[in-house]
């Protein structure tokens, strides 16, 4: 699947050439010039890379920026901060809003190709930590005294689709038993659930595992993810 940006910013000509470069750098890009729809596509889509305007009807790219790492699958992704405001009160406040780059505004084309590059090596780390695999195993949940055996659909190195018995509440913080092989032992830890399907399925992020269990899945999955982005290369070629 292409990747995709979000762009926002309450000027349509601004939405359109940011838009035009970055379909010219291989990425799709969903552009809003109202801000107040943002935050429910930052909680519900994972984007290879990020702009704000700085300045724009509330809530305005400060607040966008905060938005986006508290949002859980984009509290990593790349954030481009833009601002015809070149102080350095405004350049402080947007990184420590979150930002991880500031471009000056007018939007040169060159620069903007530039920062898109920079982030590219995040993108490529990020798209392998969201890049799910079909990938069938035993997974124990577990919620205050209760417990579950459910199975896997799909996997990632953040996260996993998860078919159970039940359906929980987004946001429940569970524990996880997560069996990758017989005979092996399971990967434990805790994560959230950040979204429902029909069927009882539910999605959740790996978001408290240690460092151990971590190098675990990534040392299982890595190989799979590899595997699995070379048959897709394969079929569209």
């Amino acid at each position: 699947m292409q990747s995709r940006a979000l762009v926002v910013d309450d000027e349509p000509a601004v939405c359109g050439l940011i838009y035009g470069v970055l379909m010219s750098a291989g990425l799709e890009a969903l552009a809003l010039t109202k801000s107040a729809d943002v935050e429910e596509h930052l909680r519900r889509e994972k984007f290879a890379v990020i702009l704000f305007d700085l300045r724009m009807p509330a809530p305005d790219g400060l607040e966008l920026s905060r938005q986006a790492r508290r949002s859980g699958i984009n509290q990593m992704t790349p954030v481009i901060l833009m601002s015809d405001d070149q102080s350095t009160s405004a350049t402080t406040q947007g990184f420590a809003a979150g930002a991880s780059f500031v471009l000056y505004k007018p939007v040169d084309k060159g620069r903007l190709v530039g920062l898109i590059r920079a982030t590219q090596g995040v993108i490529e780390h990020e798209r392998r930590r969201f890049r799910r695999v079909p990938f069938r195993t035993k997974v124990k949940l577990a919620l205050d005294r209760d417990e579950w055996d459910c199975e896997t659909i799909d996997i990632s190195l953040n996260g996993m689709l998860v078919q159970a018995p039940v359906s929980l509440p987004p946001g429940s913080y569970v524990r996880i038993a997560l069996q990758l092989a017989p005979g092996v032992k399971p990967i434990v830890g805790h994560g959230s659930v950040v979204r429902l399907l029909s069927g009882n399925k539910m999605g959740i992020q790996l978001n408290r595992l240690s460092v151990t269990e971590s190098a675990r899945l990534q040392d299982f999955l890595l190989p799979l993810i590899l595997r699995d982005r070379e048959e897709s290369s394969t079929a569209r070629a």
